[in-house]
């Protein structure tokens, strides 16, 4: 009995495939699939002349048989409507528009996946049309930004560059004066969509500096409205009802500290509640500014120690070894001071600032760490050297290290001293005191 009862059940699952699999090629699925193969011959081969006619027939008879209708549709449409401006022919470029747009509506009701790419393309294609249309009569600003807003919603991830930038500065103009906290919870929204696309993709299938130019787009754009005046009283009305919510804290708190609004009581009192609310490595390192702020360096350390132990990301354990670094230099302890230096530069082989500041730790320490002139003066090729190290890793600072090197070089022992002291050239010298480097005699 319960044999018969499987076999009854996979022979109804048997008839809904055949069903769904008829539904899909529409009454005619023979003559559908047929039409399907002439069109996708001649449209992968741009000959959409003779595409057109069985891509119509698919589109009105089984519009959801394949993805390709929407694909090489689009390209035709878009084709004749160029073709169509390009002749003066208003009236056909307004029908040619009009059916792309209902070409979109289809491929969003069959085939509603990657919705963020198709309004972001969608856009797009209004973009083109608004520069193609030269007649002056018709505003397309409004459909662009709606296309916009249905991207965004879907998958901000899925949008250009271009169109993120768009629809950013567009929201900002609508909201900045009676909704500032939608522009910075939009602005968040991109630059996380944008952060996901760097980590996920191949440098190979992504324009990286493109993405970074988002950044700075997006700043600039934003402004004009995170300014101190606007956000202390925005994040002090609304503090209570999210001292717990860690993403609204660490967003608030890292805005405030961007834009150096950290002098109010407000800053310290949220970063308090960031710590509290999610022990992380960020909240950790916002707290260390504090404590630096008020003059407590050493439990500022520990709280920069707890944020390396905690992080993942090696770019920002170099952030924060960097920071100790800068602080050890400024209490004079420059041995650990380069300690920290290095360890950054172990979590970033290309952090050339790191290298920079061992170099001005060197030749801030040659009067210290020689017991003559020549001693003295190899102090700064060593300096010399950590510059060009930095140069080399880190070809974006080339123009500080140059700058390093040449100051540092104009100090070295002159041909005259290495001569006197009986030295030659090319030789290595080891420098000690705190230091402890061999260095090339110059």
């Amino acid at each position: 009995m319960k044999l018969k009862l499987r076999l009854g059940a996979v022979f109804i699952l048997f008839l809904g495939l055949i069903a769904n699999a008829q539904d899909k090629y529409g009454s005619e699925p023979d003559k559908c699939k047929t039409n399907l193969s002439i069109f996708y011959e001649y449209a992968k081969v741009k000959n959409y002349t003779s595409a057109y006619e069985p891509w119509k027939w698919c589109i009105e008879n089984c519009p959801q048989s394949s993805l390709n209708l929407y694909k090489y549709g689009l390209l035709m449409e878009e084709d004749l409507m160029n073709k169509a401006v390009a002749a003066g022919n208003y009236a056909e470029f307004d029908k040619k528009a009009a059916e792309i747009d209902k070409l979109y509506e289809m491929r969003i009701k069959y085939y509603p996946d990657n919705l963020g790419k198709v309004y972001s393309d969608w856009a797009n294609s209004i973009f083109d049309r608004a520069e193609a249309d030269k007649r002056g009569t018709k505003v397309y600003k409004e459909e662009i930004y709606d296309k916009l807003k249905l991207s965004f919603q879907a998958d901000p991830s899925g949008m250009s560059v271009k169109n993120l930038a768009y629809y950013f500065q567009e929201f900002t103009n609508a909201n900045k004066d009676n909704n500032a906290q939608a522009v910075f919870d939009t602005y968040d929204e991109i630059m996380e969509a944008v952060g996901k696309d760097k980590k996920t993709k191949q440098a190979s299938e992504i324009n990286l500096t493109a993405l970074g130019q988002v950044q700075v787009y997006l700043d600039n754009t934003l402004s004009s409205v995170a300014t101190c005046d606007r956000l202390i009283p925005l994040y002090s009305g609304n503090f209570e009802k999210h001292k717990t919510d860690v993403v609204w804290l660490k967003r608030a708190v890292s805005r405030l500290n961007d834009k150096e609004c950290t002098e109010d009581p407000l800053y310290p009192k949220m970063v308090e509640a960031y710590v509290n609310a999610a022990p992380s490595s960020d909240a950790y390192v916002f707290y260390a500014g504090i404590l630096l702020d008020q003059g407590q360096d050493n439990k500022a350390v520990e709280y920069f120690d707890k944020a390396i132990n905690l992080e993942t990301d090696n770019y920002k354990k170099a952030k924060y070894y960097y920071r100790l670094a800068l602080i050890m230099k400024s209490k004079g302890q420059l041995s650990k001071s380069r300690d920290y230096a290095k360890k950054a530069i172990q979590q970033r082989p290309s952090y050339g600032a790191a290298y920079l500041l061992i170099s001005n730790l060197y030749a801030g320490s040659a009067n210290n760490c020689g017991t003559d002139e020549f001693s003295k003066r190899m102090v700064y090729v060593a300096a010399a050297d950590q510059a060009r190290r930095a140069k080399a890793v880190d070809p974006g600072i080339s123009a500080t290290a140059n700058k390093y090197i040449e100051s540092y070089m104009a100090s070295a022992p002159s041909k005259k001293l290495i001569f006197t002291e009986g030295k030659a050239s090319g030789t290595p010298y080891t420098i000690g005191c705190w230091i402890n480097e061999t260095a090339k005699i110059p």
